[in-house]
């Protein structure tokens, strides 16, 4: 393969790599940073209004992945979403668009201190599928508004009622993933209008009956970032030092319209 497939672009920070291994394969790699913000990404989005985005439902991807190590530190995946906060979840993207509420379909890992659990009963780190859709309330509205909330949930004694009213008003569905991070496995992900199906290895592990309805970007990624939303702390990001290179390769990528 002499260049990323049709439409993918690389986005590299802090000494990401993005490299083509054999005929369909893709090495995404941060190396080892004491201190800052690396991300290695594939995306299809990057200079396009969100109103561009190429994929909508009904669609299909279906990918093959494995990461470098079992436990990566940060945040890696791949999947869909509305690139909410220009490229990151906080820590060194480009501002190019209005933020957004978050939109996502995806394979998502986050390591310790990452604690994003949109659903009371799922959990805050590991790896798992994830659909999440916000109220239908336009994005210049929301976004302002759940930003100024997140921030009031650092406040003592507000983090919990600003965490359960996110849960409620958010449709999101979890599911913990059953396989290894560092062996090769299939991963699919089937997107309809009234429902998102994420299988791994041809098992589905989840069915969403409330996806995302609009238009959104194929990303790939692994970087060193947390997020964190929980009833205890609120919101916080950070960056996870990393002591040795980590990647996460994916091959035979296919995206397809149904």
């Amino acid at each position: 393969m002499d260049a990323f497939p049709a439409g993918l672009s690389a986005y590299l920070v802090g000494g990401g790599t993005a490299d083509l291994i054999g005929a369909s394969g893709i090495r995404l790699t941060i190396p080892p940073l004491p201190g800052g913000y690396a991300d290695a990404q594939i995306d299809d989005t990057q200079r396009l209004p969100r109103a561009r985005f190429r994929w909508q439902p009904p669609m299909r991807m279906r990918l093959e992945a494995r990461a470098s190590i079992a436990a990566p530190l940060g945040t890696l995946g791949f999947g869909f979403w509305n690139d909410p906060f220009t490229l990151s979840l906080g820590q060194g993207g480009a501002a190019r668009r209005v933020p957004a509420a978050p939109q996502a379909l995806w394979f998502f890992y986050g390591s310790p201190p990452n604690d994003l659990a949109f659903s009371a009963d799922a959990p805050g780190h590991g790896w798992k599928a994830v659909s999440l859709r916000p109220p239908s309330v336009p994005g210049l509205l929301l976004a302002p508004a759940a930003a100024g909330a997140l921030m009031l949930s650092r406040l003592p004694g507000l983090a919990r009622p600003i965490v359960g009213l996110a849960r409620r008003v958010v449709q999101a569905s979890e599911a913990a993933l059953p396989v290894p991070l560092d062996s090769w496995h299939a991963y699919s992900l089937s997107w309809h209008r009234c429902e998102a199906i994420f299988a791994v290895d041809d098992s589905v592990v989840l069915v969403a009956g409330h996806p995302p309805g609009g238009r959104l970007g194929f990303v790939a990624w692994i970087d060193n970032q947390y997020a964190a939303l929980s009833p205890r702390t609120g919101l916080r990001f950070g960056l996870v030092p990393t002591a040795a290179a980590q990647a996460l390769e994916i091959r035979n990528l296919v995206l397809e319209s149904l």
